[in-house]
């Protein structure tokens, strides 16, 4: 392949990052199928080969039609993949839902993670944690420093901006995919999470797509009173508005008796505002 035409800040940072995994060996990389892990698989797989392998954490908190776009990712770019399964909901602290669920959740796959790892003689298991990421709320993060995984994103210096640029030069599928967190990250924190509460908010997700079509962030946030707040982007709020009833309807038929179209549209870390 011949060497991407890249901006002077993203170039360097591209040299690096080929170097950093390069010197691994090895990696298996925590994979989604987000434009993040797939931009390392998609390096790691041109630097290392068969040395390389993304591993999926199958779970209910990772709708259908996401491990689909990950597995139709990683066969576009010519990556192994592994899949294993995700146990989190057997896991107390997670199911409880506290503020810190991501660090049970984390600790969970790291584990499936570093068995692969072991089997199959690879030194590093790595993240696509990037240079932003630390202004977050992410107590999955700690989980990830705990066990020793590394974030070569991160240690190049790639911020978000320039991994998009970075993922379209190289042809990676989803180098323009919205951000899709886990489907727990709908869940008001206090409220138990159940298979069945994350298969409801899936699916209302899906209902909110159809009827809003421009919309490309949809979040329905499941809160503590078991109401439903739909969140699209600000430039389909409108959309979104005017389709009110039948997202009433739709939902309402998955259980939510009072669902909220919110007017100041999506944002991240909704669920950690202040009512």
């Amino acid at each position: 392949m011949s060497e991407p035409a890249l901006s002077p800040e993203v170039a360097p940072k591209y040299a690096r990052l080929r170097g950093i995994v390069r010197g691994a060996g090895g990696m298996v990389v925590g994979y989604s199928g987000g434009v993040d892990s797939s931009l390392l698989l998609k390096v790691a797989t041109m630097e290392l080969k068969e040395r390389a392998v993304g591993v999926i954490g199958v779970s209910p908190s990772l709708a259908p039609e996401e491990l689909a776009e990950a597995r139709e990712t990683a066969r576009a770019m010519g990556a192994r993949y592994r899949e294993v399964d995700a146990h989190e909901l057997e896991v107390e602290d997670y199911a409880r839902n506290p503020v810190n669920r991501c660090y049970w959740c984390k600790g969970e796959i790291l584990g499936k993670l570093l068995a692969v790892a072991e089997e199959e003689g690879l030194p590093v298991v790595a993240d696509g944690y990037n240079s932003e990421d630390a202004g977050d709320h992410r107590p999955g993060q700690q989980a990830a420093r705990e066990r020793g995984v590394a974030s070569p994103l991160a240690e190049a210096g790639f911020t978000k901006a320039d991994i998009r640029e970075l993922a379209r030069a190289l042809g990676v599928p989803s180098w323009d995919k919205p951000a899709r967190p886990c489907l727990a990250s709908r869940i008001a924190y206090g409220v138990r999470i159940t298979r069945d509460l994350l298969e409801r908010v899936g699916e209302a997700e899906r209902k909110v797509r159809a009827a809003v079509p421009r919309a490309r962030e949809v979040r329905v946030r499941h809160l503590a009173d078991g109401s439903a707040r739909v969140e699209v982007e600000p430039a389909a709020v409108d959309q979104a508005t005017a389709a009110r009833e039948l997202i009433v309807r739709e939902l309402a038929a998955l259980g939510y008796e009072k669902v909220e179209v919110d007017p100041k549209g999506y944002r991240r870390g909704a669920l950690l505002e202040r009512p």
